[in-house]
């Protein structure tokens, strides 16, 4: 990892002072470098058994996406990237990544929604470079996501497209834990449940305040989780499982 980030920042302070093609083959070196820290993560992933680790132990990341639509395999985008980290049930509010996603023409509808400007949107870096950061801000964490479909989505097919490689880091949504502190309650959108948790919300539809809301809610659960004396992932998964024989 650390010679993975010396060669970007290598890269950065160089920028202007090469000639173009001395330039380029630094990037590429360092796009390489990328490409082969995720691989390593990949392979670190299915040799890592989280779902034997005490909850309270297991490194999450909590991330939303603004996207442009939501069918990426008919061209939709990624507008921006939200998310925070956590440890157990701790938010480490100090540990977030933000970024917005270059695109040329954003829809309206979705500026509207988002509060994103196109120019802002012109001006930021692109995707290709925008998913390798992020992937190293996640690290080997297991993903958690608000209708984490959607999100899956997005990064099964970015990742495959910018890198070449299968998306294969474990992610939850956050239905997996609320079906077992409160499997009476039909919640579905964010909004209804930060309503029913009591998480306010001042701005929606902002990746990064999703994100910091998204977190809340799932620490809830995590903590409501332990009170019923789950203490590891694979033992809410044996209790879902059994809940759907049983159904």
């Amino acid at each position: 990892m650390d010679m993975m980030n010396n060669m970007v920042q290598l890269v950065k302070q160089l920028s202007g002072k090469l000639s173009p093609s001395v330039y380029t083959s630094l990037q590429q070196q360092s796009a390489a470098a990328r490409h082969s820290q995720l691989r390593q993560i990949q392979r670190e992933l299915k040799k890592d058994d989280v779902l034997e680790r005490p909850l309270s132990e297991l490194p999450f990341v909590i991330f939303d996406f603004e996207t442009s639509g939501f069918s990426p395999d008919k061209g939709d985008s990624i507008l921006s990237i939200g998310a925070v980290k956590m440890k157990g049930d701790e938010i480490l509010e100090k540990e977030t990544f933000y970024s917005t996603v270059y695109s040329e023409n954003p829809p309206e509808d979705v500026l509207r929604l988002t509060g994103l400007t196109k120019e802002e949107l012109n001006d930021s870096k692109p995707l290709s470079h925008v998913l390798p950061t992020f992937y190293e801000y996640i690290g080997k964490s297991t993903l958690v996501a608000h209708h984490a479909s959607h999100e899956k989505r997005f990064m099964s097919h970015a990742t495959w497209q910018l890198l070449r490689t299968t998306f294969v880091h474990r992610i939850l949504d956050t239905s997996f834990l609320t079906k077992v502190v409160h499997p009476s309650l039909k919640l579905v959108t964010l909004d209804e449940c930060c309503r029913h948790y009591q998480i306010p919300i001042h701005v929606r539809h902002h990746a990064m305040e999703d994100a910091l809301v998204t977190a809340k809610l799932w620490q809830k659960n995590i903590r409501f989780a332990k009170e019923l004396g789950y203490e590891t992932l694979q033992e809410i998964y044996t209790y879902l499982a059994r809940q759907h024989r049983s159904t």
